[in-house]
């Protein structure tokens, strides 16, 4: 993690996106901007919560881990999204593990700061009521679209998912063999059945099964079987 101490960059991408008014001036000098590089850790599940995220560019992935060690991924988000959000609200440990799926900007600011100058700020808490009712509605849409949704259907989506940031540019084009257990727990399917739906993924065409890794050899026959479907 590096954080960037520069105010105007900061105010650079809280315009772009479209969220200067969710922050009053008293906490602006409290808000800094945070480089992940891909594969870093931004939070840790059980950790103490501390800061409040806002994800302005890249990709991140949330995991949750057992007690026997076994993780379980739970989504992949892009702009906007509010990491430690319900930690804040709620007083609580870190629930979920982030990582940087990509290259990653984020927008911190720690939760004593929030509670001074925003408590009582009515854009902020509109924004931060819209963001936790928004996980809900996702996490909802995503429980029917493993139940309502083949496999084929449901494994494209997450490849799709996977491999292309914000801007739908490939980043890294492939999918790493060990991490097919997770996988099939996402998409609500056997691990079995995940290997010969990508089994006939390979004899169409769409991807190739190579060095423990799956590549993506036609994106645009996934995204057509996605049916516009990406896992969030």
């Amino acid at each position: 993690m590096k954080e960037i101490k520069d105010h105007q960059l900061v105010q650079s991408y809280l315009q772009a996106k479209h969220l200067e008014s969710i922050f009053n001036e008293a906490i602006m000098p409290y808000l800094s901007l945070y480089h992940f590089e891909q594969g870093e850790l931004i939070l840790s599940q059980g950790e103490p919560s501390k800061y409040l995220y806002v994800l302005v560019k890249g990709k991140i992935k949330i995991y949750t881990t057992s007690a026997e060690g076994k993780t379980l991924i739970l989504s992949f988000k892009s702009p906007i999204e509010v990491i430690g959000d319900i930690e804040y609200v709620q007083e609580i440990d870190t629930i979920n593990t982030v990582e940087a799926v990509s290259t990653v900007y984020m927008i911190g600011v720690q939760h004593t700061m929030l509670k001074k100058f925003t408590k009582d700020f009515s854009p902020f808490l509109q924004f931060i009521l819209k963001i936790i009712t928004e996980k809900f509605y996702l996490k909802n849409n995503s429980m029917s679209f493993n139940l309502m949704y083949p496999v084929e259907v449901r494994l494209a989506s997450y490849l799709l998912s996977v491999t292309q940031d914000e801007n739908e540019s490939l980043f890294t084009g492939q999918l790493s063999t060990t991490s097919l257990t997770d996988t099939a727990n996402l998409i609500g399917t056997s691990y079995r059945h995940l290997n010969r739906v990508i089994r006939q993924f390979c004899s169409d065409g769409l991807v190739e099964r190579a060095k423990g890794s799956i590549l993506i050899k036609d994106r645009e026959a996934l995204k057509t079987l996605a049916g516009g479907n990406i896992y969030e």
